[in-house]
């Protein structure tokens, strides 16, 4: 039976970039298909050579080629793209939209979740990446930007081992599980190495993750927040004005005051707080905190996770507790916030298309 090409091309539309999640044939990224007795061969270009993810396009065209009447066999082949294909992907992905223009664009209904704390060590990045996950196992398309620069370990927890690809001036992200994420620790030769950044340098580094990342068609951006109330939350504040904030503590009083303080910046740089998870409840540290904080600040109390082992241990391994223990307690609370969360879905509004300011 003669192989029909139309049927072929056709088919490998369902081939999908993993990191740039659209189909190679969008993007150009199909080559010289030949047929011969059944056998289709053919190229694909890769934005940069050593792309680690060859696997995922071998699988996908024998998947998608199977279905194909006549086709017994494939030779699929690797090449890179010559800088001016880049170039041409890149206004492809920008949507022509000019390169360095200085805005930050994100889809016109993407929602921003920015996860804060007044303190460290309540939480906080553990929170972040399980809602992350538990927010996409819901069925929406989530990014993850590791705002905590100097404690990044959003990339640990979940598990995120590869670095990000710069195609000309843009950055696409890691993706894993769906999951898109973003973090300076990518940027680092080890991840013991500190971040010895003043101020101008941290918010340069943030308008990039936002201007150069090409996040795509994403339904949700969770922003793994900085503690306290220093220069990374204020430039995000000002970078990401639609955000909705989700403020961590623990039962502890001392938690709930610095963290009111984190809620206060938020309301200052016109956030919407959106309400209060109480992390490691239980016996050790009590109960309560959460509840008094929210009701100080006037604002719902989202859901209590326990004092569970299970979440600091799928976290050192890098397998996210909702994902790798679902029954687990902390699992379930997680969950359950997310679908709290999802519930206090404001009304779309016109997008987030900031230009930058300037930095003196």
């Amino acid at each position: 039976m003669e192989v029909n090409r139309d049927e072929v091309l056709k088919a490998l539309e369902q081939v999908i970039d993993p990191e740039l999640r659209r189909p190679v044939t969008e993007l150009d990224m199909v080559r010289d298909v030949e047929i011969h007795d059944g056998v289709v061969a053919f190229t694909i270009v890769l934005t940069v050579a050593g792309c680690p993810l060859r696997d995922s396009f071998e699988q996908q065209v024998e998947q998608a080629l199977a279905g194909v009447a006549g086709v017994t066999g494939v030779e699929l082949s690797f090449d890179v793209m010559t800088p001016e294909e880049r170039q041409a992907l890149t206004q492809k992905l920008r949507g022509g939209a000019p390169e360095r223009e200085g805005v930050i664009r994100l889809p016109h209904d993407c929602r921003v979740l920015a996860v804060a704390s007044g303190k460290g060590g309540v939480g906080k990045s553990s929170l972040a990446a399980n809602l992350a996950v538990a927010l996409s196992q819901d069925g929406q398309r989530v990014g993850v930007l590791d705002a905590d620069i100097y404690g990044h370990s959003i990339p640990h927890i979940l598990g995120i081992r590869q670095r990000p690809v710069a195609v000309d001036e843009l950055i696409v992200p890691p993706v894993k599980d769906d999951l898109k994420l973003m973090s300076i620790g990518f940027f680092l030769e080890t991840s013991s190495e500190p971040v010895m950044w003043r101020g101008p340098m941290l918010h340069r580094a943030l308008e990039q993750f936002l201007t150069d990342v090409h996040w795509g068609e994403i339904d949700v951006l969770v922003v793994d927040m900085p503690p306290g109330t220093g220069d990374v939350s204020i430039s995000l504040g000002q970078l990401l004005p639609r955000a909705e904030v989700v403020v961590v503590t623990t039962p502890q009083k001392l938690a709930q005051d610095v963290a009111a303080r984190a809620a206060a910046m938020a309301q200052k740089t016109n956030m919407r707080l959106l309400g209060v998870v109480e992390n490691m409840s239980g016996d050790v540290f009590g109960s309560g905190g959460g509840e008094e904080l929210a009701a100080e600040l006037g604002v719902p109390l989202l859901g209590t996770v326990p004092l569970d082992p299970a979440l600091r241990e799928q976290g050192d391994a890098g397998a996210p507790v909702v994902s790798a223990q679902p029954d687990s307690e902390s699992a379930q609370a997680i969950v359950a916030i997310a679908q709290e969360i999802e519930a206090l879905r404001r009304a779309p509004g016109p997008g987030i298309v900031k230009s930058l300011p300037l930095v003196g």
